[in-house]
């Protein structure tokens, strides 16, 4: 008698994922605190457990789901959201609050689940994913996505994004990559491409694309001048009708290990989104989370010293040069462990009435992670 044994392909699982615990104490200046009847001492506690569970069906896919379970204690009523809400760039609503009280919020959210699927000429991804464009360390113009606001010292990943996207590679150091977010409904939708490739000891780009009825063009690039890195990247955005809403944002930046322990970086941006009078200020939109800077010329400089292959310790600058307004960050690290760090830092915000930072208040704050 014979047997025929038929190979089944094994689907793979994979799973991974961390814990942060965040104990935050604020301080809010007198005026604002008053009128916006909050108290002046606040605190927080910011708990977050992130599962990252992946399957392999098949050959060349991968299936990922990043979901987080999120609790928030504040001794005061919030003036601004610390957890998550439902993002720009996403278009269904996957997140539920079971626990929401005056001091008390329970969430729970899916930041990430998509299928890709890999072929010869490259990838394609469908679903809630990260789109990481630019170079820049600080500030991303060219990131229409996902950026992320130097001030939130609370933020971890970048978030996903709904969309459709297809990657094409040419070769060792050139790609095409493709991305379509659906908005609201079919007719509100976001739609761009970048090109990447080398030129020398340059990585260089060029983006264009169709975002919130804006037309975008722009690039980035980065590479080495002498012993430091240098990046730069930039935009162009325009609204067919309305050249007076039209603007130019861009950065440019240095950074560079002078010795096994020392780093620094620095990064000027200027934003044609904001504007010089700071009475003019758009904060609705910043509390929206639509832009992530008021004014026009900022600063940001940033220095780490490694005491200990176990502790870190760093120091920034980011300045308002338009207002003079600004906050001064420390933060010190502590890796006990392969899988656990430890945390302080404060951030401390200066600038006079109604300046861009003098909207937001001094921080110290401790975090552990435990990642596995």
């Amino acid at each position: 008698m014979m047997f025929l044994h038929v190979a089944r392909a094994q689907v793979q699982l994979d799973f991974s994922g961390y814990v942060v615990d965040l104990p935050i104490y604020e301080s809010a200046n007198e005026l604002l605190s008053r009128s916006a009847e909050i108290d002046e001492d606040l605190l927080f506690n910011l708990t977050r457990v992130r599962l990252r569970p992946a399957i392999f069906p098949w050959s060349n896919a991968r299936v990922s789901l990043e979901y987080e379970l999120t609790s928030l204690y504040h001794s005061s009523r919030l003036t601004r959201s610390t957890t998550p809400d439902r993002m720009n760039r996403q278009t269904v609503d996957l997140r539920w609050d079971p626990v929401r009280s005056t001091h008390f919020t329970v969430s729970h959210f899916v930041d990430r689940f998509y299928l890709r699927q890999s072929f010869n000429f490259g990838n394609i991804t469908i679903g809630r994913q990260r789109i990481a464009w630019g170079t820049g360390r600080v500030w991303n113009p060219i990131d229409l996505f996902n950026p992320i606001n130097p001030a939130s010292f609370d933020k971890i990943e970048k978030d996903g994004a709904d969309a459709l996207s297809v990657k094409f590679y040419f070769g060792s150091f050139t790609d095409l990559a493709l991305v379509y977010n659906l908005q609201s409904s079919f007719d509100q939708y976001n739609v761009g491409f970048r090109f990447r490739t080398n030129v020398g000891a340059y990585d260089l780009s060029t983006v264009g694309g169709y975002f919130d009825k804006r037309i975008i063009v722009g690039g980035d690039f980065a590479g080495n001048l002498f012993d430091a890195g240098i990046r730069g990247e930039g935009i162009i955005s325009a609204r067919r009708g309305n050249p007076q809403s039209n603007f130019v944002k861009f950065i440019v930046g240095l950074d560079r290990q002078f010795t096994s322990r020392l780093y620094a970086l620095i990064e000027y941006q200027f934003n044609g989104e904001g504007t010089t009078d700071r009475s003019a200020y758009d904060l609705s939109r910043l509390e929206a989370g639509e832009i992530l800077n008021l004014s026009r010329n900022y600063l940001f400089i940033q220095a780490s010293y490694l005491f200990h292959p176990l502790l870190t310790v760093a120091s920034s600058l980011n300045a308002n040069l338009n207002d003079g307004s600004g906050f001064i960050g420390a933060l010190a690290s502590l890796s006990a462990t392969e899988n656990f760090s430890f945390h302080v830092g404060v951030q401390v915000s200066y600038g006079n009435r109604l300046d861009e930072y003098w909207y937001y208040p001094d921080a110290a704050y401790l975090k552990g992670d435990l990642y596995f």
